[in-house]
């Protein structure tokens, strides 16, 4: 599932009272307000050398949910590795963190959803962990389950659910 319905997220808790849901804390950012898939993992603070390379690989649909330890000082997520994800099939990215770059992320056939936005970019080092569980927000995040979000918040699932 890559582009979904709108109400996605009510749908689904509706019908599946056991998801884990989000916080509300983050903000859409991308061009597709809805979306889905199977969970990537980074952990990474004010560094997004993983972010990219991840990105940068094909995504066959998937999420990648970067925890950058709630920083509100460095954009995690650009223009440029946002368009590079969405060529590469990227469903999404949610984003513990900031990103840069809001009117081209609007028009990039992606999910984002992130805390904020800051027109400061990282520097890259290197540092950083993927696919290992990830918490923030009151849900952790595995690699291999499933998140959903749209306008209304983020849930996620240890199985892929139906669109209702």
């Amino acid at each position: 599932m890559t582009d979904a319905p709108h109400d996605l997220t009510p749908d689904l808790c509706d019908a599946n009272p056991d998801l884990q849901v989000l916080e509300p804390m983050l903000s859409s950012y991308g061009g597709r307000a809805a979306f889905g898939g199977e969970i990537v993992t980074v952990k990474c603070f004010e560094d997004n050398s993983l972010v990219k390379d991840l990105l940068a690989k094909p995504g066959r649909g998937k999420v990648l949910v970067v925890d950058g330890g709630g920083s509100l000082r460095r954009a995690l997520l650009g223009d440029q590795i946002a368009a590079g994800a969405a060529g590469n099939g990227w469903a999404g990215v949610v984003i513990y963190g900031c990103v840069r770059d809001v009117c081209q992320l609007a028009e990039t056939d992606l999910g984002v959803q992130a805390l904020a936005a800051i027109p400061l970019k990282t520097e890259r080092k290197g540092i950083g962990e993927a696919n290992v569980p990830v918490t923030f927000g009151g849900v952790t995040f595995r690699p291999g389950e499933y998140l959903y979000a749209d306008d209304n918040g983020v849930v996620v699932s240890p199985r892929a659910l139906a669109a209702g």
